[in-house]
């Protein structure tokens, strides 16, 4: 092969393949629509800025007595027919919906679940700590997870953990309810706790 015929090849193997160009994908708008982003419709049920229905009236004329008001035209619910817009201030309106989510997220509260371990010759200051801790745990709406773990020969002995989660069970009967009854798995015994 000539020396010529080398350098077109390598000059084949690195041209760079082209693809088609593609657009950009129009990014979406969270929220409702307003003023002129409202497109396909041609009939509104309008509810003009002092709260009364002004019934169907055409899009153009409902967007031209916002726009007299100084305020936006809204689209309040898209999905009915024809879709129903309200006039009113559209960066306040924004506001108070991202005030109202915000105060939602507040009052929501995940519940948590947390884990006690106890042993079966567990002593009468460290239970009595272990049940505080719990106590607090069940005022604050979290579920508790009693573990009991045996070392060694404790295995043979399975009856002094049993005694130990049937105390704590009624040591707790008045704060908590049992979810899920104590269960054997592998070296430790494990039992659920929810509040009342």
């Amino acid at each position: 092969m000539s020396a010529y015929g080398r350098l077109q090849r390598q000059s084949q193997e690195n041209t760079p393949i082209r693809r088609p160009f593609r657009a950009a994908p129009t990014p979406t708008k969270d929220g409702p629509r307003s003023n002129r982003d409202i497109r396909g419709v041609r009939d509104v049920q309008l509810i003009d800025d002092t709260g009364a229905n002004r019934g169907v009236v055409s899009f153009f004329e409902a967007l031209k007595i916002a726009e007299d008001a100084g305020l936006d035209l809204v689209e309040i619910s898209p999905n009915s027919e024809p879709p129903v817009c309200k006039i009113l201030d559209y960066g306040r309106f924004r506001f108070l919906e991202q005030k109202k989510a915000a105060e939602a997220r507040k009052k929501q509260r995940t519940i948590e679940i947390k884990e006690i371990k106890l042993r079966p010759g567990i002593d009468k200051h460290d239970y009595e700590v272990k049940m505080k801790a719990m106590h607090g745990f069940f005022e604050e709406g979290d579920k508790v997870k009693v573990t009991l773990r045996f070392r060694g020969r404790e295995m043979a002995h399975q009856d002094l953990g049993v005694k130990v989660l049937e105390r704590v069970k009624a040591d707790l009967v008045d704060v908590a309810k049992v979810e899920s009854d104590w269960q054997l798995e592998g070296r430790q015994m494990v039992m659920v706790l929810a509040p009342k």
